[in-house]
């Protein structure tokens, strides 16, 4: 089915999000489990899968709309070097992926597309109910218990 370009490069422009983040998430798991901080770990290393599983949905919405998926564009990734600082740049990546799930459903939404609309809400629910939502709750943890507690309690 031939669908509209700009649908298309917008949602080219969300699998460099997904791809950017899936990256981001894997290198700080990788780094999580090096410091033995093996329950953050665990949590990022799903955040990974649930990126990849965004990701996939885009390139199958992608070729079935007769586009081509754009596998080698990444926004900037921001790997941190410390627990604060990974969870505030896992945090930020996802206020971006956030909105730019807003601007395209609202793109989707100018020109009739509602199944790729559709399928955006669910990414965007995702993104807010279970990523954003999470990482800002710890954050939220590390300013109330203090990192060391917090840290402690990720081993």
């Amino acid at each position: 089915m031939q669908g509209n370009q700009q649908v298309i490069t917008a949602l080219n422009e969300l699998l460099a999000c997904e791809l950017a983040a899936m990256d981001q998430y894997f290198i700080h798991s990788e780094m999580y489990e090096d410091w033995g901080l093996t329950k953050l770990q665990e949590r990022i290393a799903h955040e990974f899968d649930d990126e990849k599983g965004h990701a996939a949905a885009l390139i199958k919405r992608i070729l079935f709309l007769e586009g081509k998926p754009d596998m080698k564009t990444r926004t900037g990734l921001q790997i941190g070097t410390d627990v604060e600082s990974m969870l505030t740049n896992d945090l930020n990546l996802e206020y971006e992926v956030g909105a730019a799930l807003r601007r395209t459903i609202t793109l989707c939404e100018e020109v009739k597309d509602f199944v790729t609309r559709d399928l955006l809400v669910e990414l965007l629910d995702d993104t807010e109910q279970d990523h954003t939502y999470w990482l800002e709750q710890q954050l939220g943890l590390i300013k109330r218990l203090g990192l060391q507690n917090y840290l402690q309690s990720q081993l």
